[in-house]
């Protein structure tokens, strides 16, 4: 069968110089399945009936260190390319977020864009509306063509082979190079991963009928499941993963081969598992991914804290049980493509709820007494227990412990919320917490991601964290004045400093040591009246301007 798709100029090029060469080369699995779903490719892979060693003598640029025959190919044009457009929009991004008028929300997108190395959905424009869609469109078109450089830099090249024996259920016990496309392709896990595409011909090599597949939106093994889950028990979590991932079925035998074969993840390593885990976080369809493993009996085996949750009946405002609630605030954060930590602290934002349930007659319902502070010890030995590093159970944990943080902001000032600030870990901190209140209140079922009590303390906060205008900011400070113009303490040092702010609020370029010098020899001419008539109005200018700051902030935030 012959389909044509369309392949970057430098893919094609690679495949050419095998080909050249005169060898066979084919794209496979995943990038295959997604260009035919009209995704774009993460990565591209490629097999060929070359061995390693006679893939390299034809690159320039390759390394090879595994097991597997995989030779990695670097494209250093791609690289170099990449790095001039990731500057540009560096650029781009830091011009729309030094805008004091754009919203958190807007900056928190925009800074996630730049990290990310997630494909981009369409759609995402429409949530940022403080910006011109045509600026938007334009970050967006120039993070799209960074990612597909990201996804052909480095291209790996597997011979093709044939694998035999998996005594130990993660690996084959021998691995033999072989001359036939067939033979690599009956090894693979699921038929829509089964596929092979010549990007020179457009011929698609299809054994086992992974075209109809997903044609049909079904996972199911190549061969009988009960094989393909006995050579690799990762491939029972990879199952569901790509479930929610393509929003996909499992197939009814593969299925029941799923869950009655569950033991075999004891054999694999909690670095594998928790890799897994991350790309069913980072899916567009979390909530899905994890019922199913709850429903198959998957979840006890890598989060059985999260099973403790089922059933934990909550009341009050809460229409859900634990359980429901935490996945649910997870499928939301997934929604607002919330960054992976984050992701993770709304699924375990409650988990330490189970402990410290307390039934209340008047609730009817429990109660969860300092539930955050058991909550951030259980998350703790969860992500230690799955092998992340330091950082991010840090993070998280911080985050799950200080969930409860939010506060009425009709009863707390702005120093108390400095001091909430200080407490979390910084105004980022914060933020994080806010969004992770938001997804909280969603998974509650409840109609607004936001209320105006919450609206309201997102300025505060914003008002609280800004630097206010001050004689701080001026590059002349009373040490100058001291050092350079003999003044001594005193008051007459205060008005020069606020009669300097009235000659720079509305010129900052003023703000500089020759025009302010310029000017404190003008002023210790005038008499101490004279003086302090001008430092009044300085201070005057600097309640209005902080006046009317305020009032952005609160405008931004439709809050009075």
């Amino acid at each position: 069968m012959k389909i044509k798709l369309e392949i970057p100029k430098e893919i094609q090029e690679v495949v050419e110089k095998i080909q050249a060469a005169g060898f066979e080369a084919y794209l496979v699995g995943g990038c295959v399945r997604d260009m035919l779903m009209n995704i774009q490719p993460k990565d591209w892979d490629m097999t060929t009936n070359a061995k390693p060693e006679e893939i390299q003598k034809i690159f320039e640029h390759t390394f090879y260190e595994n097991d597997f025959g995989t030779v990695g190919v670097v494209l250093d044009e791609v690289v170099e390319k990449r790095k001039v457009l990731e500057e540009k929009l560096k650029e781009k991004i830091e011009v729309i977020v030094s805008d004091k008028n754009v919203s958190r929300e807007t900056i928190e997108i925009l800074k996630n864009l730049k990290k990310s190395y997630e494909v981009l959905e369409d759609g995402l424009e429409d949530e940022i509306q403080d910006v011109s869609r045509e600026t938007i469109l334009d970050i967006l078109n120039l993070k799209r063509e960074i990612l597909k450089l990201y996804s052909f830099e480095k291209i790996e090249i597997t011979p093709y082979r044939l694998e035999q024996g998996y005594s130990d259920g993660r690996h084959p016990d021998e691995i033999k190079f072989s001359e036939k496309i067939e033979d690599d392709l009956k090894r693979r896990d699921f038929t829509v991963n089964a596929l092979a595409f010549d990007p020179l011909t457009f011929e698609i090599i299809d054994l086992f009928d992974g075209l109809a597949d997903l044609n049909k939106k079904i996972i199911r093994t190549v061969g009988n499941p009960d094989d393909r889950f006995g050579e690799d028990g990762l491939r029972i979590m990879r199952a569901i993963r790509f479930s929610a991932q393509l929003d996909f079925q499992i197939e009814e035998k593969t299925f029941e081969s799923l869950k009655k074969n569950i033991s075999l993840l004891g054999k694999i390593s909690m670095e594998r598992i928790r890799d897994e885990f991350v790309k069913i976080l980072m899916s567009n369809n979390p909530e899905k991914a994890i019922n199913v493993s709850r429903e198959t009996g998957v979840l006890k085996y890598f989060l059985p804290e999260l099973c403790e949750t089922i059933d934990v009946i909550q009341g009050g405002s809460h229409i859900y049980d634990v359980y429901t609630h935490l996945v649910k605030a997870l499928q939301y954060s997934a929604e607002k493509k919330y960054p992976f930590e984050l992701r993770l602290a709304a699924l375990l934002h409650d988990i330490g709820k189970p402990k410290t349930a307390q039934w209340s007659d008047k609730k009817q319902g429990n109660t969860f007494f300092s539930h955050e502070f058991v909550g951030a010890k259980i998350t703790k030995k969860i992500l230690e227990r799955l092998k992340f590093s330091n950082e991010i159970v840090t993070h998280v944990t911080n985050l799950v412990r200080n969930h409860m943080f939010f506060a009425d902001p009709d009863k707390i000032t702005l120093s108390a919320v400095r001091r909430v600030i200080r407490k979390v870990g910084g105004v980022e901190e914060v933020w994080n917490l806010i969004r992770l209140r938001i997804a909280d209140r969603m998974g509650m079922g409840r109609p607004k991601a936001k209320t105006y009590r919450l609206r309201k303390f997102e300025a505060m906060i914003e008002e609280a964290s800004r630097s206010p205008i001050s004689v701080r900011d001026l590059k002349i400070n009373g040490d100058i004045l001291i050092a350079d113009f003999g003044l001594k303490p005193g008051r007459k040092i205060g008005d020069i400093l606020n009669t300097l702010m009235f000659f720079t609020l509305d010129n900052p370029e003023n703000n500089n040591y020759e025009f302010l010098e310029k000017k404190v020899n003008e002023f210790l001419k005038m008499s101490d009246e004279e003086l302090q008539e001008l430092a009044k109005k300085g201070r005057e200018t600097v309640e209005i301007k902080e006046s009317d700051e305020i009032k952005k902030i609160n405008k931004k935030y439709f809050v009075k």
